[in-house]
């Protein structure tokens, strides 16, 4: 770089606009020179102007504290000639270094020119598994001292440590990697490619590190094997004293439970008789090493792995990076433990290979490739999950998923997901997910055999697993974006590419390209005509709905197959003349170069993804296999066909359950079904039955700790409107008030639980437009950016939060502590009678005289009540309150078997202001 010099810049101002009036409160710079920190320069600055209350709140400064501080075009000079002949370096340039320049424009400045560096580019790039690039999370993770967030100061010296730290990591990246990044570097919106080159020049004196090795030139990280642990014989402790020595020797705090104790014996029983059993296992009891030691002992007995299936990633990571240690402890040896999942999971460093060769990327394709490129330094597993990448970069990571076992020699040593799948014989335990399992059950070459036991945690959600395997979605903008891959001859996009290899080669007149562009056009305008008549399908017979989103069954739509079979005549002879470009092609490999050889492979992957998408519009519209599924379609009427949905989906779960048991039972593996929740009131076996899990496998209940539920108490809020004799209207703006009054009476921390996305908008639309929680960081399912668990991470990080949450929120989260002090019902998790799987599962229960709300509806919402409890109360030191909303838990006769299945806690029935008010005097008494 032409200087040393950086100016890391930090402002707080009233707003985000200068165009509006809004000004700079506090300016800081830190400078780095010669890869230090060195001088700082710090001013309050006086906005002219009240700050507004909510950036009082979350800067903390005051209007006292900046009435005597200059105004900025007093020292904007100053700041200007500071500037000069630096980098600018800020997280987020596009807001510090926008608004600093409009600043200088007011204020008669020439403003500043030069080189810029955003660390949040930069850092997304070296640390490309980060869970966030917000400064107070990345400042966490990399541990940089951030006292106080949105404090210019504090802000500016933590991302000069930011800068400084994603040099360190720079300077240890191998010089083939480096030497990617630089020559990928010029497209993106600030100047790292100077950066990148000076980092460059180092590692060149560098030869590649032993813990790297190479594919076709791009670097990745050895894995070093661990070998299972040989132990001839471990005796199973039966002595209840022995077992409590064990679990001494990792949990200095254990406390005996006699519940744990037996769990733990049960496990080791169904796996050393190869039986099987359903366990029902509350929170509070220690569920995972329970099963997790006599697991280790009937895997070292006799040399085989140990399957543990989960639903959620939380416990595969939790097991592998806390129980695992444990056990080390326990048997004095390290078991080895091999996390499994999809091989579309993994990547394919062949097709990542073949993209790079590809010059003309998108900014998102670029960047992610270059976060790629880091994280192939760093990764043991190849697992695509472990990065944080846009919505942009997801459709490009999509594309280097690995498809097919096929590989080329060179690609077989360096491919992540054979080299798992290779050790999984030689592990103690396979970790998995059941979607994993249920589809290796379909394998003729399975993976997991020769076990010497599995375990099934979670299993409630193996039945939402197993209907979702065997779905078919269609989606408009899959479709469209999958289209637009193949359609366009502009220069730079595919089809060019493959139109430049046919003229190259002589292999096709203009004619015949024309004849693939037409094919193309009739393909597109049969789509356009069939899901514009999707798009406006509205059934008369089905009542109307409320909310933007509809959703409707698509059994009414025979008339309108002539349009489907439009679609299917195009699209088959669209992939037919494709396919003839490929066949043209294929004799001219050894005559191309890497990149031909890259737009060919591409254009075979988009091909291949049309006739799959081709298959699914048959099965979708053609099979009418009515009593085994149902099709429905979604859309939301704002954007529109863009949202446009349509799901075929399986009615029973137990099928694929059922033929996985079959295939272990022939190879003589012990199986032990556990959950939480395995039963209901008045219905003992319901998830067995719902997994058919045949009725002579016992179902063993054990019992949390006596004490374990202490804390915890249920609120019904006694004076809500009924919710089915108010307009919907009136019953959001009277749990508006419940939640603002609740939320203020518990200082945040909070839950509130939804059964529609649409009344969650609603509902957060009115708190936030009241302005009552202005000093709480409120976040919604569906409305803030970011995926469950980032919400999860974001609702944990402050203590002032209020999380809004629908379907998933109500199980699978995981909050121990006081980082949660309540959980707001909104309404009793009903499935809307209106839900076409509901509709017709319905009709099946109907038709065999069961009655659909006693047998299908009420035990589906009571299980969801019971698991929604469940988020509460995480340890037995854990305190909360489950408050319910919806009245017809008191006034139904059937909100009796809601309450019988939550544990032995006090429930009490009470108006509003009174639960606000005990709310208020126990927090008071708390601080």
């Amino acid at each position: 770089m032409i200087t040393k010099t950086f100016a890391v810049v930090d402002l707080e101002t009233t707003g985000h606009s200068s165009a509006k009036g809004d000004r700079i409160i506090q300016i800081a710079i830190v400078f780095i020179r010669n890869g230090e920190i060195a001088e700082k320069f710090v001013r309050f600055v006086n906005p002219g102007q009240k700050i507004p209350p909510f950036i009082r709140q979350l800067t903390n400064i005051t209007d006292e504290e900046v009435e005597n501080a200059p105004y900025f075009e007093e020292i904007a000079e100053e700041v200007r000639n500071l500037l000069d002949e630096t980098i600018f370096v800020a997280h987020n340039t596009d807001f510090d270094l926008s608004f600093l320049q409009n600043e200088f424009k007011r204020c008669g400045v020439e403003e500043w020119s030069g080189r810029k560096i955003d660390t949040v580019e930069l850092s997304k790039i070296i640390f490309p598994s980060s869970a966030s690039y917000r400064l107070q999370d990345i400042a966490e993770e990399l541990d940089i001292s951030l006292p106080a967030a949105h404090r210019a100061d504090d802000d500016a010296e933590a991302t000069s440590e930011l800068l400084l730290a994603c040099q360190r990591k720079l300077q240890t990246l191998p010089s083939a990697t480096i030497e990617l990044l630089h020559k990928k570097s010029f497209r993106l919106k600030t100047d790292l490619a100077a950066l990148f080159y000076d980092a460059l020049k180092e590692a060149r004196k560098k030869s590649l590190p032993s813990e790297f090795s190479t594919f076709r030139g791009i670097p990745y990280r050895n894995i070093d094997d661990i070998n299972k642990v040989e132990i001839s014989h471990f005796d199973y402790p039966f002595d209840d004293n022995k077992k409590v020595e064990f679990l001494k020797a990792t949990f200095p705090k254990f406390e005996r439970r006699e519940s744990q104790l037996r769990f733990m014996d049960t496990v080791w029983t169904a796996l050393s008789e190869k039986s099987e059993i359903a366990t029902e296992v509350p929170t509070g009891i220690g569920k995972s090493i329970a099963y997790l030691v006599p697991a280790a002992i009937q895997s070292m007995e006799t040399g085989k792995p140990v399957v543990i299936s989960t639903y959620t990633n939380y416990l595969a990571d939790k097991i592998v990076n806390e129980e695992m240690k444990k056990l080390d402890i326990i048997f004095g040896a390290n078991l080895k433990a091999t996390v499994l999942k999809g091989r579309e999971q993994y990547i394919s460093l062949g097709k990542f290979e073949e993209l790079l060769t590809i010059s003309e990327q998108s900014y998102d394709e670029t960047f992610t490739i270059m976060q790629i490129l880091v994280w192939l330094t760093e990764t043991k597993t190849g697992d695509l999950e472990d990065l944080n990448v846009s919505g942009g970069g997801q459709l490009f990571v999509d594309r280097i998923r690995k498809r097919s076992e096929r590989m080329a020699p060179d690609e077989y040593q360096a491919d992540f997901h054979r080299r798992l799948v290779s050790e999984c014989s030689s592990s103690n335990f396979i970790i998995t997910n059941h979607s994993m399992l249920l589809a290796d059950s379909n394998r003729s070459n399975r993976i997991f055999n020769s076990l010497s036991g599995l375990i099934v945690d979670e299993v409630h959600q193996m039945g939402q697993i197993a209907i979702r395997h065997n779905e078919i979605v269609f989606s408009y903008t899959n479709w469209k974006y999958i289209m637009g891959q193949v359609g366009s001859e502009a220069e730079g996009q595919l089809l060019h590419g493959i139109f430049s290899l046919i003229d190259r080669f002589g292999l096709a007149s203009r004619h015949v390209k024309e004849g693939l562009l037409d094919s193309f056009a009739r393909f597109a305008e049969a789509f356009d005509e069939a899901t514009a008549i999707l798009s406006n399908y509205e059934p008369n017979a089905i009542k109307k709905q409320q909310g933007n989103r509809k959703v409707y069954p698509l059994d009414g739509m025979k008339n309108m197959k002539r349009y489907f079979s439009r679609v299917t005549l195009a699209i088959s002879d669209y992939i037919d003349q494709a396919e003839a470009f490929i066949a043209r092609l294929a004799n001219c490999k050894n005559n191309m170069s890497r990149s031909e050889l890259a737009y060919l492979s591409e254009w075979t992957y988009w091909i291949r993804e049309i006739k799959i998408k081709a298959g699914d519009w048959v099965d979708i519209f053609f099979e009418e296999d009515y009593d085994n599924f149902t099709v429905w379609l979604e859309k939301d009427v704002r954007s529109i066909p863009g949202s446009l949905l349509i799901v075929k989906s399986p009615l029973e779960s137990a099928v694929p359950v059922r033929k996985l048991i079959k295939r272990l039972k022939e190879d003589e593996t012990g199986i032990i079904w556990t959950s939480g929740t395995m039963s209901i009131p008045n219905y003992d076996r319901y998830i067995p039955e719902k997994l058919g899990i045949n009725d002579e496998v016992p179902l063993i209940n054990f019992e949390a700790p006596s004490d374990f539920y202490g804390g915890a108490e249920v609120f019904i809020v006694e004076d809500m409107p009924e919710i089915q004799r108010v307009s919907q209207t009136d019953y959001i703006e009277a749990v508006t008030d419940a939640v603002i009054r609740t939320v203020m009476a518990t200082g945040g921390r909070l839950f509130v639980l939804f059964t529609s996305q649409d009344m969650l908008r609603k509902t957060y639309d009115l708190i936030t437009e009241s302005e009552q929680l202005e000093e709480y960081a409120l976040f919604a399912q569906g409305i803030t950016p970011g995926s469950r668990m980032k919400l999860l991470k974001s609702f944990n990080q402050y203590q002032r939060s209020v999380l809004f949450g629908t379907s998933s929120f109500w199980e699978g989260v995981d909050v121990p502590g006081d980082a949660l002090s309540a959980v707001i019902v909104v309404r009793l998790p009903f499935t809307s009678p209106e839900d076409p799987v509901f509709k017709a599962r319905a009709a099946i229960l109907s038709g065999q005289g069961l009655n659909p709300f006693v047998n299908y509806a009420l035990p589906e919402a009571v299980m969801r009540l019971r698991q929604g409890f469940g988020r509460l109360i995480r340890s037995s030191s854990d305190k909360g309150f489950f408050i319910i909303l919806d009245r017809r838990i008191d006034t139904k006769s059937y909100g009796k078997q809601f309450l019988a299945s939550l544990p032995e806690v006090p429930v009490k029935k009470v108006p509003l202001q009174v639960m606000v008010n005990e709310l208020e005097n126990c927090y008071n008494r708390l601080v």
